[in-house]
């Protein structure tokens, strides 16, 4: 039986969506087929193997029983977890790891670079599809060299260069988004309509990262897809998001309040189909494998514009990915596991 080291938590904002996420994973998994291992990480960095009941992870009280100081192994000779329990070192070995992480510190390449130097097969994107994922900056550079149009954007390294680029960013009219470069679920991105509100947004944006983009409002509305593979590529139903007012933050993903998903998206088939490409395209260009979930932006004119992809997008059985999946007929079972195959 393979052993699966399933790490979730994280030092991220993301820490709360991480604990949903994996609670159902570890719903999904085959117990038959795979042995699982759980690596907790704090909100402050530390790691430990829990060993307890499964259902405090969602509750976020896993830390208070059954939790043994733990580290992965950098030796490439087994993948294997070091474990402290009482002062003495257990070794347990491990075949593969699933990071089921969100942001920074996860789903940024970091753990990934870990695991890769380490031997470790990871369920997922690799470190460099997940760093490249992470930077809007380079996926969009990357991307549009392609030939996929993405927005034009404005890229500041710090403060001074946003007076220094006032002219450049009036060019991109209003109104506009200004993003952290390196920062998942919308935290601290901003919409702007007032040229008086760019600067506010702009220094909340370089609170969640020391690099900030601004780019150009793209008419019309965002679509995902879900894509799975490797060297075969499978891909989901394109989903449509709709909103009556702002934009898709971080509250708004997770309780839809004032905006609706749509799956399958409202488009006609050829244009799904135009989606469904471009989506497993971007996947090449930026070398994800594994999974990931392609946002896209769908214009007026039937025009496809790039807008950011997520290298572990949320992941509970109500989630955009599976539910794009379940629309190409793989439920959130078969996904689950299949992900640990092509890991393997």
């Amino acid at each position: 039986m393979k052993k699966v080291l399933i790490i979730f938590g994280g030092c991220s904002t993301e820490y709360e969506v991480s604990l949903q996420s994996v609670t159902a994973v570890l719903e999904a998994i085959d117990r038959e087929r795979y042995e699982v291992l759980l690596l907790g990480i704090t909100r402050d960095g530390k790691t430990y193997l829990y060993e307890g009941d499964e259902k405090n992870i969602a509750e976020n009280t896993w830390q208070q029983a059954e939790c043994y100081p733990a580290t992965i192994s950098m030796s490439r000779e087994c993948p294997t977890l070091w474990v402290d329990k009482s002062g003495e070192l257990e070794k347990k070995e491990f075949d593969i790891a699933f990071p089921v992480l969100h942001g920074k510190n996860g789903e940024d390449g970091t753990l990934q670079g870990l695991c890769e130097m380490a031997g470790i097969p990871v369920a997922g994107c690799g470190m460099e599809s997940s760093v490249l994922g992470m930077d809007k900056d380079i996926a969009h550079t990357l991307v549009s060299l392609a030939g996929i149009r993405t927005p034009k954007s404005i890229c500041l390294n710090d403060l001074r260069e946003f007076a220094e680029k006032e002219g450049e960013i009036k060019k991109l009219g209003l109104p506009l988004f200004v993003k952290p470069v390196r920062a998942g679920s919308s935290f601290g991105i901003s919409k702007v309509v007032k040229t008086t509100e760019l600067e506010m947004a702009v220094k909340e944006a370089f609170l969640h990262d020391r690099q900030v983009v601004i780019e150009e409002y793209i008419e019309g509305f965002e679509v995902g897809c879900a894509v799975m593979g490797n060297d075969e590529l499978t891909v989901g139903r394109a989903d449509e998001i709709t909103l009556s007012q702002g934009f898709f933050d971080y509250e708004e993903k997770y309780t839809l309040k004032t905006s609706q998903i749509h799956m399958p998206a409202r488009i006609a088939p050829e244009d799904e189909k135009r989606v469904q490409n471009t989506a497993k395209a971007i996947y090449r260009v930026l070398g994800c494998k594994g999974f990931c979930r392609v946002d896209m932006f769908f214009t007026p004119e039937k025009e496809i514009v790039f807008n950011e992809v997520n290298t572990i997008p949320g992941f509970t059985s109500h989630s955009r990915f599976p539910n794009m999946m379940k629309g190409n007929g793989i439920d959130f079972k078969e996904l689950v596991n299949k992900i640990i195959e092509l890991a393997m």
